[in-house]
């Protein structure tokens, strides 16, 4: 189980690698690629995630007709080539197209891990090994964006996309090696149209799966929101972009923990029980934040910190109720588990950034429009999580 884990996680955090190491290099690339209009560059994390959440819709299925690890490897394989091409990208629409490509490579591991959980494990026991592959998500921003300094400043922001094609290349090499095929061909379903619409009939005709859909889409939102967002903020709002991996590093390994807690805790208090609390939570320090921010009664030397604090309060969000959602939204699915990940996951991730534009493109030069989308997104979560059954 540890090994298992453990790549399980590797393979997951191409995800959090592939986002959170770009982000020191946005500045650059908004400079280089659109001058006439920096912010654009904010694009290049939203297509990516846009691409995984599309391929999403494909890779359940496939992974139920071909098995899982044929899957994950011809994604990885994908995924370099998206991000060869935007090592040489001249224009930005070139780069934005290399990250779709890279987006839909990753959907591959991103799914099919998920299936070959469930295959494994189911209801709570799925969930703690979920808590424990969100903790490496919400742990690797620690190190990420530090490592894309560091790669910034001796190869340029184009050697940022040649460390993503090493990395896939050593966890899919993992893969071959070490892990079992956990689909076995006697349960196989071949691709087929009619089965698959009725499988994502399936899916949707659960009310409990629709309702934890929604859930993870808001948190999602939340969470996305703020990782594009939190660049411009640092650097135009508080002038610390020198500083910024080093903070978010911090932000990361103290929200990391409750992911740790998570896993720990589900067992014994339930999922229900963490997804609501740590959305209350959220919801109030927004209310918070957003009311000090606005009123204007906070000393200009607390206004860093507040924020850092309410940033933690995001990550964590995401750490004790991400799997969650997910285990809860899958219990009932175990018999189509990949098709139900694909439906699950392209639902929550689309949905979600239609929901993160908007919040981004209404950057002000304050945290304020991500903080009060937040908590618009934090506070419908929270009242649908009433309707929430564990399965």
């Amino acid at each position: 189980m540890p090994e298992f884990v453990a790549l399980m996680a590797m393979l997951s955090a191409t995800i959090a690698f592939s986002i959170d190491a770009m982000l020191p290099a946005l500045p650059q690339i908004g400079r280089e690629l659109s001058p006439g209009n920096p912010n654009a560059a904010q694009l290049v994390i939203v297509a990516f995630v846009v691409g995984m959440g599309a391929g999403t819709l494909f890779t359940g299925p496939l992974s139920d007709a071909v098995g899982r690890k044929r899957v994950m490897l011809g994604g990885a394989f994908l995924y370099c080539v998206g991000a060869a091409l935007c090592t040489v990208a001249p224009t930005l629409e070139t780069m934005i197209a290399g990250r779709i490509v890279q987006g839909l490579g990753a959907s591959g591991p991103r799914v099919a891990a998920q299936a070959m959980i469930r295959d494994l494990y189911a209801g709570r026991a799925m969930a703690r090994v979920s808590s424990f592959v969100m903790m490496t998500f919400t742990l690797v921003p620690a190190i990420a964006p530090l490592v894309g300094a560091l790669i910034i400043a001796g190869f340029s922001w184009r050697g940022v996309f040649w460390a993503f094609v090493v990395f896939s290349a050593a966890t899919g090499l993992w893969l071959l090696i070490r892990q079992p095929e956990t689909m076995p061909p006697a349960l196989r379903r071949p691709l087929n149209v009619t089965r698959l619409r009725l499988a994502a009939a399936e899916v949707f005709g659960d009310a409990n799966v629709r309702r934890a859909i929604a859930v993870q889409t808001l948190v999602f939102a939340i969470l996305f929101a703020c990782i594009t967002s939190v660049q411009p903020i640092y650097d135009l709002t508080f002038g610390r972009a020198d500083s910024f991996p080093l903070w978010f590093g911090i932000v990361a390994v103290l929200a990391g923990s409750a992911s740790f807690l998570n896993a720990r805790l589900v067992v014994r208090l339930g999922m229900l029980w963490l997804i609501r609390r740590s959305l209350s939570t959220h919801v109030a320090l927004s209310v918070l934040l957003a009311g000090a921010w606005i009123a204007g009664i906070l000393p200009e030397g607390a206004l860093f910190p507040a924020f850092v604090v309410w940033q933690v309060a995001t990550f964590a969000l995401a750490g004790l109720s991400i799997g969650n959602l997910n285990a809860i939204a899958m219990q009932p699915m175990g018999h189509i588990a990949g098709m139900a990940s694909s439906v699950i996951s392209a639902t929550a991730t689309i949905a979600a950034m239609a929901l993160v534009v908007p919040i981004g493109l209404a950057f002000d030069g304050t945290p304020l429009p991500l903080i009060l989308g937040s908590l618009a997104c934090g506070a419908v979560a929270r009242l649908l999580s009433q309707a929430l059954a564990e399965g």
